[in-house]
């Protein structure tokens, strides 16, 4: 099913940006210029993208956490006490 009729962008094409990566709207249209002319499928996008995990956020979460983890391990013993 076609979600922008402008640029004939499908829910398949959508899901594949999503799946990639693409978590928003914007990202979405900068992916396929789907919701960029006359925007009536923002909405559907938005419904399509849902409220689940974006797989990025989730990576950047894991990278951060881990990050932080190790700044901890590298403060001298002193530091890491207080």
């Amino acid at each position: 099913m076609y979600v922008c009729s402008c640029f004939g962008i499908t829910e398949t094409q959508v899901r594949e940006h999503a799946a990639a990566g693409a978590c928003t709207p914007r990202q979405i249209a900068s992916a396929s210029k789907a919701g960029t002319d006359c925007g009536s499928c923002v909405r559907r996008i938005q419904s399509l993208l849902g409220r689940g995990g974006c797989p990025r956020r989730e990576l950047l979460s894991e990278t951060l956490a881990a990050a932080s983890e190790t700044a901890v391990q590298d403060l001298p013993e002193a530091a890491r006490a207080a």
